[in-house]
């Protein structure tokens, strides 16, 4: 077994607290990461609290890991010792199914392997994540960090920037669609970035009107307050899609209404309770309420480069480890810009 120490809870009740572990030895295909930043994402905060009901503990959360290759197995072959290297939100699918077969195993049919509440497929157990020193991951769902790409910064693309990349791409986002972003978090602003960069006209939704400048420096050409019934007014029937990054409850209606015929709004915050859609509100216009998660290996590798060739990375907060919890606090007062990252030499 391989000892590894890092940060983890105990129960839904329990503090993100020092804890030690064991991760499996690594195989001929394995890649083994000395972790150096992990962003941290509203999932692992859902995930140590227990919120979406599936957690197996101990939980040590992380999946927008970047680091370095410490070693590798006899088969790998995309890797070298010191190579920049990260791993996202998956660490394993079965490969076979259709969807693997098509790059995209986030939908594998038989489930895929999260990178910390998942299943070791060798010494069984939960899957651990990059809150910790290192990690041991098969070279299949290992990613190339591009070269000159600031690693602390590219952390949060590993989750935030293929959450918004993905269904971007996947409804062909581009110059002449109207696109609308809704709220300017970690998983907005990377949404604004990415559609700006893909040269559509990108509106920006948020309940703060604070956010309005960032929100323009970030790539927004108009920001709208959703509060505000006159401003959302001006936009009905006129979007050719909205990207939806809101974890919590909010009016979908509301953003339905604005969409042309034809129009999509992708949903990829993930609320704790259930949202409420009027059938009317997709009928009117032969309108579509889609959904989108992460995105597969390939599409993943895809969305790096796009991100390096246009100099994209995130905005982040840089953290110790000890200090997570407070993160946590923050995070659920939006009081972030836009993205924390812990800094693993800290650990």
């Amino acid at each position: 077994m391989l000892q590894c120490v890092g940060y983890g809870a105990t129960a839904a009740s329990a503090p993100v607290a020092p804890i030690s572990f064991n991760r499996r030895d690594p195989g001929a295909e394995d890649v083994v990461i000395k972790i150096a930043f992990c962003g941290v994402c509203h999932s692992d905060l859902h995930q140590v609290r227990n919120e979406w009901r599936n957690t197996v503990y101990p939980c040590i959360p992380g999946h927008e890991i970047v680091g370095h290759v410490e070693s590798v197995g006899a088969g790998v072959t995309r890797f070298k010792v010191g190579d920049a290297v990260g791993v996202g939100c998956l660490v394993g699918s079965c490969r076979t199914c259709s969807a693997c077969q098509k790059g995209f195993e986030n939908y594998c049919e038989n489930g895929f392997n999260g990178t910390y509440n998942g299943v070791d497929p060798i010494i069984g157990g939960p899957t651990f994540g990059g809150y910790s020193d290192k990690i041991v991951v098969d070279q299949h769902f290992v990613l190339t960090i591009p070269e000159g790409m600031d690693l602390a910064a590219a952390a949060p693309l590993l989750c935030a920037g293929i959450t918004t990349y993905s269904p971007l791409r996947h409804w062909k986002v581009g110059p002449g669609h109207k696109v609308g972003i809704v709220g300017l978090g970690g998983l907005g602003h990377m949404g604004l970035k990415i559609a700006h960069a893909m040269g559509a006209r990108v509106v920006l939704f948020t309940t703060s009107a604070g956010k309005a400048e960032d929100a323009k420096k970030l790539g927004a050409d108009e920001v709208v307050i959703s509060k505000n019934a006159d401003e959302m007014a001006k936009h009905t029937d006129s979007f050719d899609f909205i990207l939806d990054t809101v974890a919590a409850d909010h009016p979908i209606d509301a953003y339905l209404g604005l969409l042309k015929l034809d129009g999509t709004l992708c949903q990829v915050g993930a609320p704790e309770n259930p949202l409420s859609v009027s059938a009317f509100s997709v009928i009117w216009r032969r309108r579509s309420f889609a959904g989108s998660l992460i995105g597969g290996i390939p599409e993943t590798q895809e969305m790096l480069d796009f991100c390096a060739e246009h100099g994209l990375t995130a905005d982040i907060e840089m953290i110790k480890m000890d200090e997570i919890e407070g993160a946590y606090a923050r995070m659920l007062k939006s009081d972030v810009k836009y993205r924390f990252v812990v800094d693993m030499a800290s650990l």
